[in-house]
């Protein structure tokens, strides 16, 4: 089902209204489309590198706006919204937001986790909205943006890679950013217990 669907996002990319589909689906998926906007972004992106950059703004613009209309969701409706996903999901991502908050929605719209359980969970967890669009420009530019970047310096000879090696990419990029969060921690602990006997 969900391969037949996938396959059915991608055909957009030889429609003229490709572009306005990408931002389309880029936007739903934030909220509850179940197919990320990564395979059309690519195949639109592959038609011409040289719009690689700009397909990857525009995915990256309508992924944040998608995500406020889900933490506005998560807001007015609250815990309802998150009881329609798994409840183990819903666990972790409550575990994330009280640990993390900030760093946890820049993670889930960098790595293949799912987004929009996120964007409702900041709404439900009283994220406040700009640190929640600053990090979800943070974490979906940085995903969008490296494909659009790897496209747009050496196009097709990418193609093959990235779709059979996405996810590893995305995990990757994740978990270079949970090193860098965590040494950043431990720098920002050791200068905090230094600064009272300073």
């Amino acid at each position: 089902m969900l391969h037949s669907l996938q396959d059915w996002l991608v055909d957009w990319a030889d429609s003229p209204a490709g572009p306005a589909m990408l931002a389309l689906f880029s936007a739903a998926e934030a909220i509850f489309f179940p197919i990320p906007p990564d395979p059309l972004l690519i195949a639109l992106a592959l038609r011409d590198p040289n719009d690689a950059l700009l397909l990857a703004g525009l995915t990256t613009a309508a992924s944040t706006g998608g995500g406020v209309i889900g933490h506005l969701l998560g807001r007015r409706v609250g815990r309802p919204i998150l009881q329609r996903f798994h409840s183990r999901q819903v666990e972790r991502v409550e575990q994330l937001f009280v640990r993390h908050g900030f760093w946890a929605i820049v993670l889930a719209g960098l790595t293949p986790l799912p987004y929009k359980v996120f964007t409702v969970a900041a709404g439900v967890f009283d994220v406040p909205r700009l640190p929640f669009v600053l990090a979800s420009i943070v974490g979906r530019g940085v995903r969008f943006g490296g494909i659009g970047v790897l496209i747009f310096f050496w196009g097709d000879r990418f193609q093959q890679f990235l779709d059979e090696r996405f996810d590893l990419i995305m995990l990757s990029m994740g978990a270079l950013l949970l090193l860098a969060v965590a040494i950043w921690a431990v720098w920002a602990r050791r200068n905090g217990s230094l600064a009272p006997g300073s």
